[in-house]
């Protein structure tokens, strides 16, 4: 195993320490630990590519290693009331149809290749930025009034974009003739 897989399988370890730490109302511990996890998958990155240690399982469980982290964290906030419902589920649901696609390729034996497209690079990034505003919230560090509730909106925008775009592709990619698009 490489040492980004290893920062990866660190990472996968955080994520019920940083909800333990929610749980237990220890916010700006949960805040610090998660900014560490986002620090350590630029780091991991960095490591496989400049020091060509990039390996099958690495592509793996980085992408799983993050949405974990960030599907866990979206589910407490709304949990804890910080993060409304409706967004958690939209976020969530989002992730799950995403999945069921690609099991449902395989399982008709119509492979699709997941490329992240731009509009969920940004979707991602802003799920990132909206749950640093609210744990530095939670944690004390910050009141960022209004820009949460934008925030809120424009991921939601994002989420539902694209799911949309996903879905087209993933259409496109079962209609075609191709075996293991």
């Amino acid at each position: 195993m490489t040492l980004p897989n290893y920062i990866t399988v660190a990472r996968f370890i955080m994520v019920p320490v940083i909800i333990l730490a929610m749980i237990n109302g220890y916010m700006l511990l949960a805040f610090i630990l998660f900014l560490l996890a986002g620090v350590s998958d630029g780091i991991d990155g960095f490591i496989a590519r400049q020091f060509n240690q990039r390996s099958e399982l690495g592509t793996w469980l980085d992408p799983i290693a993050d949405k974990f982290l960030l599907v866990a964290v979206f589910v407490m906030l709304g949990w804890l009331g910080a993060l409304p419902v409706w967004v958690v589920l939209l976020a969530v649901t989002r992730d799950g149809l995403i999945v069921v696609a690609v099991v449902l390729s395989g399982l008709m034996n119509k492979q699709v290749k997941m490329r992240p497209l731009l509009v969920s690079k940004a979707n991602t990034l802003m799920q990132i930025v909206l749950v640093v505003l609210v744990m530095a919230e939670l944690a004390g560090l910050m009141d960022f009034g209004v820009l949460v509730d934008w925030t809120i909106y424009l991921v939601a925008g994002l989420t539902v974009a694209s799911a949309s775009a996903y879905l087209v592709s993933w259409l496109r990619h079962m209609a075609s003739t191709d075996e293991a698009g």
